[in-house]
Parts: structure tokens; sequence; C-alpha cells
């Protein structure tokens, strides 16, 4: 979502681009807590659970629908009409998100007489002092660390499928199609019931898809491997998201929400370098091997340490 380098920039090279990106993730970081936080005054207690889910299968749509957009827009009218279009969205965005009134009010930390260090304190503290909480982002975040194989599917597509950038192409996309497919699922039958074990199950045979799709030799079969790996790995990430607006009251949701994105959001950039790591080291089925083994680890411990998470029916809350 970078905004093009104007022509008079040229002369400072890829540099302004850097900087651009930097700072596009920096408000990033601040928009997903917020977000997060604004998302629980604004929906009744009992619907959460499918505000969570709705939300997801928004964020699955635009993630698959909106590079496709954009890689055409970009192909037929240039650069500038693309990333134009980009940001009309953004002002549309902008006007919406600024038509809503929240009801009731809360105090700003500046009002409460915090510091910023306490505050980080405060939200930090609150996830570790709860099961749940320290539980479901614990598991997602070892999920997508060991889990991953988009950083390496390159390798997978040309050594070992056989397959061309039209290939690669299509395994990419798989995940998010699958992700989508349960987000309309789900939206229908939010997953209140036995909530935690299906959290766990989801990301158990997320797993085990890994370490199928580390020795599939057939391009359809790991095809259809990537895509249930996205469609379990979406149960976990609604069910998540459904924990963090229950369990975290709302004066420190948007700092239970920056803790999330510290969990989660890095662990993908991890994720991609411990996968790297791992097939330089390992060698390339080994290592993704070893991710989904870990992975399966991760939901053993989780379901003897975490019992409470492992007993979670959100429709009781």
């Amino acid at each position: 979502y970078t905004l093009p380098v104007a022509r008079g920039f040229s002369r400072f090279g890829t540099f302004p681009i850097f900087i651009t990106i930097f700072i596009t993730g920096l408000v990033r970081g601040i928009l997903m807590p917020a977000h997060t936080a604004f998302l629980g005054q604004l929906v009744p207690r009992s619907k959460l659970a499918s505000a969570a889910t709705w939300s997801s299968t928004n964020w699955q749509v635009g993630a698959v629908v909106g590079p496709a957009i954009g890689g055409l827009v970009y192909g037929f009218a240039g650069v500038a009409p693309a990333y134009s279009t980009v940001f009309i969205f953004y002002v549309m965005a902008f006007i919406l998100i600024m038509k809503i009134r929240a009801s009731g009010r809360l105090l700003s930390p500046s009002e409460n007489g915090e510091s910023m260090f306490s505050r980080i304190r405060e939200g930090v503290q609150f996830v570790f002092r709860n099961q749940v909480l320290l539980g479901a982002l614990s598991l997602d975040m070892f999920a997508v660390l060991f889990g991953g194989t988009v950083a390496i599917l390159p390798v997978f597509a040309s050594d070992i499928l056989h397959t061309g950038p039209q290939g690669l192409g299509i395994l990419r996309a798989c995940p998010a199609i699958g992700a989508i497919l349960m987000s309309i699922a789900l939206t229908a039958r939010p997953p209140v019931n036995r909530s935690g074990l299906k959290m766990m199950f989801g990301v158990g045979v997320f797993g085990i898809c890994m370490i199928l799709f580390a020795i599939s030799t057939h391009f359809y079969f790991s095809c259809f491997v990537l895509l249930l790996s996205g469609a379990m790995d979406n149960i976990s990430v609604v069910i998540r998201a459904s924990v963090l607006q229950l369990f975290a009251p709302d004066e420190v949701k948007g700092r239970v929400a920056a803790v999330n994105s510290i969990f989660v959001g890095s662990s993908n950039e991890l994720g991609a370098f411990e996968s790297g790591l791992a097939a330089r080291l390992m060698g390339l089925v080994p290592s993704v091997i070893f991710g989904g083994t870990m992975t399966l680890m991760a939901v053993g411990i989780a379901m003897k340490k975490a019992p409470r998470l492992r007993d979670l029916s959100l429709s009781k809350i």
C-alpha cells in the first residue's frame, strides 16, 4: 500500500520507498489495536463472536480480492491510477469511520495519569495473568511461527511439484481461499460451543496439513492440503479474536490487542525467517515436517497447561 515515489525524488533511489513502507507499518501497528478496541464498544457482548467472524471474513476477502483488483488496475491503467484507487478507498474508509459514534466514553491514558510504560506493562501483565488469553495467543503464535510455508513455497513449486509461476500463484492463493470458505461457514455457525477444543483441533489439523504438504509430490493434493490448512487456521483466528473481545475489558482492550499484534504479527516475519533457516540447516522437506511437528507439540502443551482454554465455550461467557 505504499505510495509511488514522485519523479522529483528519483535521485534518492529506493530510499523514499523504504521510508514510506516504514511509516505504513507504523500506522498499521497503531490501527490494529484501535480497531480491536473500537469493535468491542460498537457490538453487544452477545454478538462479539459473530462480529469477530464477520471481521475475519472481510479481512480474508480483502486479502484475496484487493491484490487481484490492484494488479488488474496496475496492468491496464498504470501505477498512478492503481495507487490513486487505493488512496480513494482509504479516504472512503476514513469518512465512514468518522461517522461512527461509540456508546459511552473511556478515559484516555493521560486523563488517568498513566505513563506510556505503565500502559505497556499493564497490557502485558493482563495477558500473562489470564490463562485463556495467554493460551490462545501463544497457540496461534507457535502455529504461525513453526507452521508457515509461504516463505519457501517458490522452492516447493519449482523443485518438488515442478510447476511454474502460474502453479505457484495457485499454491499461494489456496490458504486464503480456504480461509474465506471457512469464514463464510463460521458466519452461519459461529464457534461458540466447545470453542477451546475447536481452536486446538484447528491448530492441530493445521500442523498435520503442513506435514502432508511436505511429503506430497502431487500438485493438486498439495493445493487441497494448503486450502484445508487455511480453513483450519481461520478457526483459530476467529476464536482468538472472540477471546480478545470477551476477556479484555474496554479500558485495556487496545493494549491487549497491541500485545496480540506482537505475539502474532511478529511471528509472521520470524516464521518466514525460521522456515528459511530450517530449510538451510535441515533440508526443505524435513524442515516443514519439523515445523508441523512443533505445531502439534504446541497443541499438546496447550491442552495440558491451559485447561481453561481447553474447556472454553464462548456461549457460556
